[in-house]
């Protein structure tokens, strides 16, 4: 059979061609505008050639599937064993249950006692080969022992189970802001409850290197890299001093990430996160093998406002980590920030992995990414970035030390600052809360409320914690005020734009204000042409914010904050940048300016207090 050649009939193009095109289009721009760079300080170029050294990094299986994993964190143990036995009747491959205290505990787990776990597992056939997956935290530590006395009282083999039982003391400390107790006494009692579970048959994995820890609160990629990889390094002494070979005590070890929206990003850090345990294999004189790594979606990205945004996001999400090599994924339910997910949500998420697998088939091609020039490059940068801090980190006296002197906390705050700076100008956009709100969107329904989310400690050595955010948090505490004032006074706030001249002046820019006035809750009506001061009145606003181009805005401006003034309103905005007017315009009663990469959050809140809302 001849070869079919998709570019036959094109004409040949080169690099050169391209930047071509891209020069007429850009319009005098230099090409490094379309670049971005990470919070990492990873410059992310435009376009890549193929790399000409790229490998397959080994990993998953080649053409198999990763496990599709439900999480369970229902409080009720029935509820979530009829959920569980839903989930794996519909094409789950397994379950991960969350309890108490756990770095997964997102305000609702399930209860960790003996009644609560035999009830919730009633009926599971955990000798199928079903993998189980423990999150924990100090006041449900409890739980690993129950699920392994539960094994074996049901007569069944830990050798035919497959339990990652997830110690993560490290993990549990940076979440809760605090230290039970020194490291070389805790060290100890955490890997001898592990030699006596491996004593029994069980094979694990036992310990987690977690980087949700770092990513809920902020952090970037090689900090949360760097991060896991500390703290497995941690585990594999402990394990060692317990008495156990270096090559057996890696294989106890496996590694949790979560996979946001930022698609590339998210790839590139699930494939650097092998690369990286595979150095320190080799280190430890070890042949390296492929180490398990999960993923979850991130916590951060999820919104309370616009939910089923959140299937998108979780869909990105769960097909970097997939792409990335991941062994197995849990996607969070769409309504997991509203509260406890109803059955819906909870199908849509596992349903999002199956068509993943089986309409994209996206486990056939082993490291699918390998080659990509682009993908490549960040996968060596996020190694080199997270290498340089995993160092930093090993010169302090390793994870408890960096945790206790606050190294890991302030790397991360500092790019959380960041990134809070850049969610309050919308440079970093959250769709559906900071941009494209939609202030007449149906609520959805959720089983119950959180609980705080603020984790408990009592006893022990105080750390800062890592606390865990959502980014949509500011916007959506502007979406409150709207509704507070809504149901004081049966109408949301309002602005009034005063669009004028053409729609073709005007139409840009009104629609930019809509937006940003609405991902604060403030409903925009917007008049123009002939009696425009009347449809003001009519409006029943209180702010108006002037809407055209920079042509009509200079023989317009001040006259229509004039009239706007004198019909009431008390204060008026305008949409554009003032460039040499700006003295003029402030003088005549005009301002804040509304333009793309301004201050929305604090305009926003401004706004509000203009309103005594």
């Amino acid at each position: 059979m001849a070869e079919i050649s998709l570019a036959r009939d094109f004409p040949a193009s080169s690099e050169a061609d391209w930047q071509a095109l891209v020069k007429e289009a850009l319009k005098g721009a230099p090409l490094t505008s379309l670049g971005s760079t990470s919070y990492d300080g990873i410059v992310i170029e435009p376009l890549y050639a193929r790399a000409k050294d790229g490998r397959v990094i080994p990993g998953r299986t080649p053409g198999e599937a990763w496990a599709v994993m439900q999480r369970i964190d229902l409080p009720d143990a029935e509820a979530a064993n009829a959920q569980i036995m839903d989930d794996l009747n519909n094409a789950a491959s397994g379950i991960v249950l969350v309890f108490d205290g756990a770095v997964g505990d997102y305000g609702y787990a399930l209860p960790a006692t003996e009644a609560a776990i035999e009830a919730s597992l009633n009926g599971v056939h955990l000798d199928w080969g079903i993998p189980l997956e423990l999150d924990f935290g100090p006041p449900s530590r409890q739980a690993a022992v129950i699920v392994a006395n539960y094994v074996k009282a049901k007569g069944l083999s830990p050798s035919a189970v497959s339990i990652r039982f997830t110690f993560d003391p490290f993990g549990a400390m940076a979440t809760r802001g605090v230290a039970p107790k020194p490291w070389s006494e805790l060290a100890p009692e955490v890997s001898g409850l592990i030699a006596n579970l491996v004593s029994q048959g069980f094979t694990g994995p036992f310990c987690a290197g977690d980087g949700r820890p770092v990513h809920a609160a902020g952090g970037s990629e090689a900090q949360e890299l760097a991060f896991a990889l500390a703290n497995a390094v941690a585990y594999l002494r402990a394990l060692e001093a317990q008495g156990m070979s270096l090559e057996d005590a890696r294989r106890l070890i496996f590694f949790r990430l979560a996979a946001d929206q930022d698609q590339f990003l998210t790839i590139a850090k699930f494939r650097a996160m092998r690369k990286l345990w595979t150095r320190i294999e080799e280190v430890c004189g070890l042949a390296p093998s492929p180490a398990c790594v999960v993923g979850e979606t991130a916590w951060r990205m999820m919104t309370r406002r616009d939910p089923h945004g959140n299937i998108v996001r979780g869909t990105i999400a769960a097909l970097a980590a997939a792409v990335g090599g991941a062994d197995a994924i849990t996607v969070l339910p769409f309504s997991a920030a509203l509260g406890i997910p109803d059955a819906f949500a909870r199908r849509i998420a596992r349903n999002t992995q199956t068509i993943l697998i089986e309409e994209a088939n996206l486990h056939r091609v082993a490291d699918a990414a390998a080659g990509s020039g682009a993908i490549e490059s960040l996968t060596e940068q996020l190694c080199e970035k997270a290498w340089a801090l995993f160092q930093e980190i090993e010169r302090l006296g390793g994870s408890f030390e960096a945790l206790k002197a606050g190294l890991i906390q302030k790397a991360v705050a500092k790019v959380r600052a960041e990134r809070e700076a850049n969610i309050a100008s919308r440079k970093d956009p959250v769709i559906g809360s900071s941009d494209f709100p939609d202030l007449g969107e149906e609520p959805v329904a959720a089983l119950g409320a959180p609980k705080s989310s603020t984790p408990g400690a009592a006893g022990g050595q105080p750390i800062e914690p890592l606390a865990r955010f959502r980014l949509a948090e500011p916007f959506e505490r502007l979406r409150d005020l709207s509704d507070a004032y809504l149901a004081r006074t049966g109408q949301r706030p309002k602005v009034f734009l005063a669009c004028l001249g053409r729609a073709s002046d005007f139409a840009a820019r009104a629609s930019f204000a809509k937006s940003l006035f609405e991902a604060g809750g403030i409903e925009a009506a917007e008049g123009s042409g002939d009696n425009l001061m009347k449809r003001f009145e009519d409006s029943g606003a209180r702010l108006a914010c002037l809407c055209s181009s920079d042509r009509v805005y200079a023989s317009e401006a001040v006259s229509a904050a004039s009239a706007l003034a004198a019909s009431g309103a008390t204060h008026i905005y305008l949409a554009g940048k003032p460039g040499d007017r700006k003295k003029d315009w402030e003088a005549a009663g005009i301002g804040p300016f509304l333009y793309q990469g301004c201050d929305t959050l604090g305009l926003l809140q401004d706004a509000y207090e203009r309103l005594g809302a």
